[in-house]
């Protein structure tokens, strides 16, 4: 897994590209939700659209991102899911707790 971060205003956006299959790749992203949720930052996009495969652990990831997003009173939206990722999230009924997005302007200029 390869991921890049940039905040806009008071939104966290997190680009995560290849494989998040674990918890090893899953504590950098964790590290960054914390330093930004530490510095008032309170939505969060995640850009997934190069994302090829996530597993349980992945999924475990993201809603820990959820959570502590949602404690501060925030909000994540998960960006371009691929149809793989759409599946995964209906099948696991995490479509009903993820709002996805097709752009970040979505959000950004919602404001």
């Amino acid at each position: 897994m390869n991921f890049g971060q940039e905040i806009k205003g008071n939104s966290l956006i997190l680009r995560i590209s290849g494989d998040l299959i674990g918890e090893d790749n899953g504590t950098q992203l964790v590290s960054a939700v914390n330093d930004a949720v530490s510095h008032q930052v309170i939505t969060c996009i995640i850009d997934i659209s190069d994302l090829r495969y996530i597993n349980s652990s992945g999924i475990g990831v993201l809603i820990t991102i959820l959570t502590k997003f949602r404690n501060k009173g925030g909000e994540v939206y998960l960006m371009n899911p691929s149809e793989s990722v759409k599946k995964l999230l209906i099948i696991t009924k995490l479509n009903a707790i993820f709002q996805t997005i097709k752009s970040e302007d979505e959000v950004l200029h919602k404001k």
